[in-house]
């Protein structure tokens, strides 16, 4: 189900030339990058997997703050790592994506945490985006100790 927004809060525009062996900057300037393709060592580029996992991730850890916001807790120094996968599939297009979010936040035990991650997946614009398209993994971690 397709949801439209009701308000636009943010708008950009990134334009890509080459494909995966191009560039992509946004039209303000402040990312430009050389892209070449995951397997390939190309010293100096990215690729769109790793772009998409650093937005997801930051993404991510936003939601999970405002969310530890509403039960009185502080989510700043929570860890969120994502993991984009590309791989085949058996569909007519032949490749997708796979995400595993793994988070951590000190003093917190992965239990505790886990609703927290349900809720933020909840709130969070990206994985309301991929929600029902691609496999999406909460994993929570023991955060041990708060000064650790």
């Amino acid at each position: 189900m397709t949801v439209p927004l009701t308000r636009t809060l943010y708008r950009t525009t990134a334009h890509a030339d080459g494909g995966r062996t191009g560039t992509v900057r946004t039209q303000d300037g402040r990312l430009d990058v050389r892209l070449a393709p995951p397997r390939k060592n190309v010293p100096g580029t990215t690729n769109p997997e790793q772009l998409f996992a650093a937005g997801f991730a930051a993404c991510f850890t936003s939601a999970l703050a405002e969310v530890a916001a509403e039960f009185g807790a502080d989510a700043s120094t929570a860890r969120v790592a994502c993991e984009v996968r590309l791989g085949t599939t058996d569909t007519p297009a032949g490749y997708g994506l796979a995400v595993a979010l793994t988070v951590s936040l000190p003093g917190w035990t992965a239990a505790d945490l886990l609703p927290l991650l349900h809720r933020a997946d909840a709130v969070c614009p990206y994985s309301q985006a991929v929600r029902g398209n691609i496999e999406l993994s909460l994993l929570a971690e023991d955060g041990g100790t708060a000064d650790a």
